[in-house]
């Protein structure tokens, strides 16, 4: 995937993002859509440049690894990911050969700056910064909760991170500039923003199926549709005045096993999560990620539930910590019936996801961009 947005003029910002689930595509989309207005934009995913299909395994063996052995994507984690005291083991080939693929994409379109979306895309770039092949900014946008060690880079010139923690963690780790404005998600998702209003909530219930009184209670699988999706379901099932909503994301083969099992609603892919948001009462999460900050903003409480291993248990952890998120073990149910309905437990969830929203992250981007001197444009709105 390499696709160009934006008007002409200096070189390209230069977007590394990578299909691995959804999470890294959607943010650099959102970056693209809200930069193109300053600056032409290219996007390369990083995965369809690796040689010998080696994008294609990775993605397919971390989903493979994650559905049929988790614990050995969590051993993986916590050998390669997690920071070790004494000895870090060595992931420097992988991120070598990507480093050799971007030089050629970086002499093709001389970009004004790189942006990461995904930690072996700024790994790859910390790199190529090292060697002195790339003399413009790299900038590493963070998409988790948790930043492991692959997400810190030494040469990379900027961080932005979702969550102040997670800029504190990265700060110390890189010494270099580490700034929090808040998850990138798009404006659809905004209660505050325009069209989210009670006719929204109207829809979204209508599409979710609800009958008067009930409550639907969202079941996040991310893009693959992974984790413990039919326990959850099963568990609120048995709640009164609950209609448990699974989200398969492209997991066809679940979708069909749920839907209507235990009054369940299965959906798929779906491209009007903001409008099922507003229409629902809870979000049940099992990663952390953007699905997770987009309920942040949309004002819909969020219970993590049986994370996914590795970067997926750290982050729901890390928000649990925060208090951004409640804690479903160990009773599912009763998590999710205490957040049902108005409250202070609710409304004090939700203001503090509002808070982690602290500005624009284009804005903060373009301005730290303008300040080392890259050439960028007034933005043209929206």
């Amino acid at each position: 995937m390499m696709t160009d947005m934006g008007p002409t003029g200096p070189g390209p910002l230069l977007l590394i993002t990578a299909s691995m689930g959804s999470g890294h595509t959607q943010v650099a989309d959102e970056l693209a859509r809200r930069m193109s207005g300053r600056v032409r934009t290219r996007m390369v995913d990083l995965l369809e440049i690796l040689p010998w299909h080696l994008g294609a395994a990775l993605r397919e063996g971390y989903g493979a690894t994650l559905r049929r052995a988790p614990w050995l994507y969590e051993g993986v984690f916590r050998a390669f990911f997690a920071p070790r005291p004494h000895w870090q083991p060595d992931t420097s080939p992988l991120a070598r050969l990507a480093a050799r693929r971007l030089r050629r994409v970086v002499a093709d379109c001389a970009p004004c700056a790189v942006v990461s979306t995904f930690h072996l895309a700024g790994q790859a770039v910390g790199m190529l910064r090292q060697q002195n092949r790339l003399r413009v900014p790299s900038v590493v946008v963070i998409t988790e909760p948790a930043a492991h060690v692959l997400w810190n880079h030494p040469a990379t010139d900027l961080l932005v991170c979702p969550y102040p923690w997670v800029a504190e963690d990265s700060r110390r780790a890189t010494g270099k500039p580490s700034l929090a404005p808040g998850p990138v998600i798009g404006p659809q998702f905004r209660m505050d923003g325009p069209g989210y209003g009670a006719e929204v909530g109207a829809a979204g219930r209508q599409r979710l199926r609800l009958e008067p009184g009930e409550h639907a209670v969202l079941i996040s699988g991310g893009a693959w549709g992974m984790g413990a999706l039919t326990r959850a379901a099963t568990q609120l099932s048995l709640v009164p005045s609950v209609r448990p909503v699974v989200l398969c994301g492209r997991n066809e083969r679940l979708r069909r096993k749920l839907d209507g099992a235990q009054g369940c609603l299965a959906l798929g892919w779906r491209d009007d999560l903001s409008v099922l948001f507003a229409g629902a009462s809870v979000l049940v999460d099992n990663a952390g990620g953007t699905t997770c900050a987009e309920a942040f903003a949309a004002g819909l409480p969020v219970v993590g539930y049986d994370p996914l291993p590795g970067h997926g248990r750290a982050g729901v952890k890390a928000l649990i910590r925060a208090g951004l998120v409640t804690d479903g073990h160990p009773s599912l149910s009763s998590a999710v019936a205490a957040l049902c309905t108005p409250g202070p437990l609710r409304e004090r969830q939700c203001r503090r996801a509002a808070e982690v929203f602290r500005a624009d992250p284009a804005e903060v981007l373009a301005g730290w961009l303008t300040d080392q001197g890259v050439p960028l444009s007034p933005a043209a709105g929206g």
